[in-house]
């Protein structure tokens, strides 16, 4: 049996060091730790360090005017957090295990003193056997954060990109620098005492055909002999399916057809059922020994060539229980820079707005962290497909991924965790090698599998999710972009862009009118934040003028249209709310076009995605359609009457 328990309940201490000035500590105590730089000051985890020097009052908001600038020291720094393991969770009978869900990002991890573990990637799970190194009491954990990568940003060469930590944390066009550093995910230790379950592997299908749902449910345990792994699914109080079968140490595997279960929808083409699978471990007199619980769905997923597409072309008609739909959504982000302080509700917000907009698909991009499970759970629930990137992204300089195999090991095993974590859930609809990569380092043309990484990480795919498609990148086709000389070439496959007006809205009109791209998955165009975002969050700069001459503006000075408004006005705006109105008004008026001229095309278009949903920041104008703090722009709203328009009959 396993037995939890929850090191996040325990009291923890964090201090901070410059760098390597802690090995000087005689005995490594935190809370005497007299060369401590920042002194020992409570901490919760899981947690960032810059939360915690936040709520200490030792930095300041960086959301706030240019306070990130002040907060860049921390990542110069080694920090350790500290906590003293409860004398009663330990005994020498049993085994023990420590179990770390996210560790941002490198460093090591000791126990009373000694060393027992290093770890350096971000987007893995760190388990560790702890039983040698325990004593009988007064165990002292301490997980040390040491030197973090100078520069994983927007701009650069992603061949050079080769350290496992989310880029956007070092500034994007639409966020500021604040690397997180700290304990990202859930950190417990296991107490094992005899048999458990070691891994599960679900999938789940719908048979179009026979009206009818399959679950396929693979199962390794240890110190199981003579035991009894028992499946039960339900819905409500109704068992849909259930069998019992004993257990060896190879494993055991159910196989569930014909289930009578309804078949899960996108949102605004049917309902979204879902049922609760239990799978126990059990010894010959039925005692329980360990458990676990899934909830799960059944979909049929057949991809089609969009009408008249070229012959070689991807096919993006997405057919969803034998019903083709028009594939409309957002590019998701992280809601915050510090992401492991993101809630449960502030997902849930997000996800219902894009609900109530009509959005039925959702892509991660890149160069962002693994969501957590609160997110694709929320998704399941409401309807909305996940395109989940592998976590490799563009570099604006050179976009071409690392091709050695060291990289490719490391990478692998991060797709593999990153599948074995989330392939349970119904709204995960296909997996992509990464953001804007592009096959050769002197050309911009889309990467596919031809590229040795992209390649292992296909087969990878393959092998472990064999019922969803892997695209190798985002654009892919012959063609990034798709530009009007090249229009009835057949060269626009799945493209991104344009982000911004190119000339008058007749110019806009015209491209979007001639266009014969078969995806957008990338389409954008800027708008201001409220008038009173703008003013919470402007510190103690002046928000006037919105141009790149002030520093409020030219944090992200990418999506600053000063020109343009004098260009269409004849003058400077007289006020922050007029120019909010006027690029706001622009923006929705920019996307409803493009939305709507694709979804018109639709089945010669698959889909159209708007890069992107929500700020992890408080931009005084990004392409996003809903702002900091979760509100929906008028972009939102006049997105909405697109895409809910004959829903279910596309």
């Amino acid at each position: 049996m396993r037995n939890i328990r929850s090191l996040g309940n325990l009291k923890w201490q964090l201090a901070g060091f410059k760098p390597h000035e802690w090995r000087r500590e005689s005995g490594l105590e935190v809370q005497d730790a007299v060369n401590a730089e920042t002194p020992p000051m409570p901490a919760k985890v899981p947690g960032s360090v810059q939360k915690t020097l936040l709520d200490a009052g030792l930095i300041e908001d960086w959301n706030h005017g240019l306070n990130s600038f002040k907060c860049e020291w921390v990542e110069n720094r080694h920090w350790i957090y500290e906590t003293t393991i409860p004398d009663n969770w330990i005994s020498c009978e049993k085994e023990y295990r420590l179990v770390c869900r996210g560790l941002d990002y490198c460093g090591s991890i000791f126990l009373n003193k000694k060393e027992i573990y290093s770890f350096k990637n971000s987007h893995i799970p760190h388990n560790i056997e702890l039983t040698p190194h325990l004593k009988n009491d007064k165990n002292v954990l301490r997980i040390v954060f040491q030197d973090i990568p100078r520069w994983l940003g927007q701009l650069g060469f992603t061949s050079q990109m080769r350290d496992f930590k989310p880029r956007y944390n070092y500034s994007w066009d639409w966020t500021c620098r604040m690397v997180q550093i700290g304990i990202s995910g859930d950190i417990y230790i296991e107490e094992i005492d005899g048999p458990f379950i070691v891994s599960s592997d679900l999938e789940s299908s719908y048979d179009t055909d026979t009206d009818s749902g399959q679950l396929d449910i693979k199962l390794t345990a240890q110190n199981c002999d003579q035991f009894i792994a028992a499946v039960k699914l339900t819905q409500e109080d109704r068992t849909v399916a259930e069998e019992t079968k004993q257990i060896s140490q190879n494993g055991v595997s159910f196989s569930f057809e014909k289930i009578q279960a309804k078949p899960w929808y996108p949102n605004g083409h049917g309902q979204q059922p879902l049922y609760n699978l239990e799978i126990k471990l059990c010894d010959a007199n039925g005692c329980l020994h360990d458990k676990i619980e899934r909830r799960v769905g059944f979909k049929n997923v057949q991809w089609k060539n969009c009408l008249d597409a070229p012959a070689a072309a991807d096919p993006w008609i997405c057919c969803i229980n034998g019903r083709d739909l028009f594939m409309q959504g957002i590019n998701w982000t992280p809601i915050h820079q510090n992401y492991v302080e993101t809630a449960g509700h502030e997902y849930r917000k997000r996800l219902e707005i894009y609900k109530e907009i009509g959005v039925n698909i959702v892509r991660v991009w890149g160069g962002a962290p693994l969501e957590k499970d609160i997110f694709y759970e929320i998704c399941d629930e409401l309807g909305i497909m996940v395109w989940q990137e592998f976590p490799i992204s563009s570099s604006g300089i050179e976009n071409y991924p690392p091709d050695d195999e060291d990289y490719a090991e490391e990478m692998i095993s991060v797709a593999k965790s990153y599948i074995q974590r989330r392939k349970h859930h119904v709204s995960l609809l296909m997996w992509c090698g990464g953001n804007e990569l592009s096959g050769s380092k002197n050309e911009l043309i889309p990467a596919s599998n031809s590229h040795k990484l992209l390649n292992e990480l296909n087969k990878t795919v393959m092998k472990y999710d064999p019922n969803r498609r892997f695209a190798a990148t985002s654009p892919l086709g012959p063609k990034f972009f798709a530009n009007e000389k090249n229009y009835g070439k057949g060269l626009h496959w799945d493209v991104h862009g344009p982000w911004k007006l190119p000339g008058t809205f007749e110019q806009w009109q015209q491209y979007w009118n001639d266009d014969d791209s078969l995806l957008r998955s990338e389409t954008g165009c800027p708008g201001a934040s409220s008038a009173d975002i703008i003013e919470k969050y402007k510190g103690g700069q002046n928000p006037m003028p919105t141009s790149t001459e002030n520093p409020l503006w030219r944090r992200t000075g990418w999506w600053v249209e000063w020109k343009q408004f004098i260009d269409e006005n004849g003058r400077e705006p007289e006020s922050l709310v007029e120019y909010v109105e006027w690029s706001q008004q622009r923006q929705a008026k920019a996307l409803a076009v493009a939305a709507a001229s694709c979804k018109n095309r639709f089945p010669k278009c698959g889909g159209f995605i708007v890069w992107m949903g929500h700020d992890c920041f408080p931009c005084t104008a990004n392409t996003s359609i809903v702002d900091f703090e979760g509100n929906p722009k008028p972009a939102a709203i006049e997105l909405a009457e697109i895409f809910k328009a004959n829903e279910k009959s596309a």
